[in-house]
């Protein structure tokens, strides 16, 4: 039987190859962004109750409305600004899945998406997937910074969305006020839909402010927001998140999203609800995660390796220019070979060939697994 890929150049992805390396050889992960250490016991408790109490059935396809009020509180608390719950907001089968049904509900064929390269590897597959075209602005290292005046020049009578991330993964930065009006004026006036990815949201470090698209009160009125419970809570296996759009976009979404999921995990709908009503839960996130970074790197501070410290999510670039002049994917994967230590190599993040001699690893670790991981490093 034969067919023709509708993702031709799609391949196994770097995180199965890394992760699979790293089982064979048993190192260290810090490729997978995904904690080695145990979520809260209260927050398990919730989902047994809610279990018990009998919410084992389909939720309602937007999501549990009392979790949706709960978020609802949080944008209040955090941006000073309000998403209608039971319009505006939808709970998702983690992030990923808000970001393909976005993008589903709204790119036909020839519509083009702007991304930013490094770039999380799910967007380009699904606008392919629906027609779409992927127009690709790279970032350069050290500063990875937006050029705004580029921006402009690829925006076109085709340009339909622009996805951004911030804070971003893979490189740990994120946009600044003065980033965010940029993107504001550029898109007003326009029928442009901004995507904002915001899973990192409570990870941003130093006294610096998530600057949020829902902040920007004309960038929020053609902007979805996308969030991640799994990267707040420590449970990435649970695949819950959120999604908040206005009314008219939201609409939109949903036709899309009852179609392909319906509905998510009920009972850890309602644990989340109950647990989202201590905002401490992600309030201190941002300082738990600092000081892993601020350990991983003060550890390393003598190493051959080079870095500037993440700004924000649970990642940090290293530069290895000084050790090798391998190209980034070999680096990585003899790292993991014969050091023990896998990482996930930024070349794979761009869609043209980049001489790039940086690896990102995950600081989402116990502090005993980072600094086995650091005396790897100071030793390369």
């Amino acid at each position: 039987m034969q067919h023709i890929s509708k993702l031709p150049d799609v391949g196994t992805t770097i995180f199965t190859v890394m992760a699979t390396l790293a089982k064979k050889h048993r190192a260290i992960n810090l490729a997978q962004g995904f904690p080695d250490f145990k979520m809260d016991a209260n927050l398990i408790d919730l989902v047994t109750s809610a279990m018990k109490n009998g919410h084992n059935q389909y939720a309602p396809m937007p999501g549990d409305l009392g979790l949706r009020e709960a978020i609802a509180k949080k944008f209040d608390l955090l941006y000073n600004t309000s998403y209608h719950p039971e319009q505006e907001l939808t709970i998702t089968a983690g992030a990923t899945q808000a970001i393909f049904s976005v993008i589903s509900a709204f790119i036909k064929p020839n519509d083009e998406v702007i991304i930013f390269r490094p770039a999380y590897d799910c967007y380009q597959p699904a606008i392919a997937l629906n027609g779409g075209k992927t127009v690709s602005i790279a970032l350069a290292s050290p500063d990875f910074k937006v050029d705004w005046n580029v921006v402009k020049a690829k925006i076109n009578s085709r340009t339909k969305m622009m996805i951004i991330n911030t804070p971003q993964n893979p490189i740990g930065t994120i946009f600044s006020e003065a980033d965010m009006l940029q993107l504001q004026q550029i898109t007003k006036e326009t029928d442009i839909i901004v995507l904002s990815d915001e899973v990192y949201e409570h990870m941003v470090f130093d006294g610096k402010k998530h600057q949020s698209v829902c902040l920007f009160p004309d960038l929020k009125s053609r902007s979805f927001i996308v969030a991640s419970f799994g990267k707040t809570f420590h449970n990435t296996g649970w695949k819950t998140g959120y999604c908040c759009a206005p009314k008219t976009l939201m609409s939109e979404f949903r036709k899309v999203h009852q179609f392909n999921v319906f509905s998510v995990n009920h009972p850890m709908q309602k644990a989340l609800a109950e647990y989202l009503e201590n905002e401490n839960h992600y309030l201190e996130l941002s300082v738990f995660y600092q000081q892993k970074r601020d350990l991983v790197l003060s550890l390393i501070k003598d190493s051959r390796f080079k870095f500037t410290p993440s700004k924000g999510t649970y990642f940090q670039l290293l530069d290895y220019s000084e050790i090798t002049n391998e190209n980034d994917v070999d680096f990585a994967k003899r790292l993991t070979i014969e050091n023990k230590l896998a990482s996930i190599p930024i070349s794979v993040f761009y869609d043209t060939k980049i001489e790039s001699k940086m690896l990102r690893f995950c600081f989402a670790k116990k502090d005993d697994t980072l600094k086995r991981a650091a005396d790897i490093l100071n030793h390369v």
